[in-house]
């Protein structure tokens, strides 16, 4: 088995319960850990032989656009397409970071993170 980091990935989107971050939004990073099998890739040298890294950044991308209240929610979505995209994962596991929160002082982030 291997593992497919995919780290530091940075979306601008509206996210948020409280109404303020609807409108004026934040910035994202997401880290993706994937496990699976890349044997077959690691002989071939062909990339349908694995995980296609920009398949899984437009997944992710396109996540991002459809606004959610919680984190969580978002992570799981995630999730659920990646896993609905490629069938050969075995683990995945997704760090959600909101930057700059507004929760009434200078905090760097928040974050959840998910793992299946």
């Amino acid at each position: 088995m291997s593992v497919i980091a995919i780290e530091g990935m940075e979306f601008f989107s509206y996210h948020g319960h409280f109404e303020e971050e609807k409108v004026i939004g934040t910035r994202f990073v997401i880290d993706l850990y994937i496990e699976t099998s890349t044997e077959k890739a690691e002989e071939s040298d062909n990339l349908k032989d694995t995980i296609n890294y920009q398949e899984v950044y437009l997944l992710v991308k396109e996540e991002m656009k459809t606004p959610s209240h919680l984190l969580e929610h978002i992570a799981r979505r995630i999730l659920t397409a990646i896993r609905k995209r490629f069938a050969k994962i075995e683990s995945i596991d997704i760090k959600l970071h909101k930057m700059n929160p507004p929760l009434g002082g200078q905090i760097e982030s928040v974050s959840i993170t998910l793992s299946e």
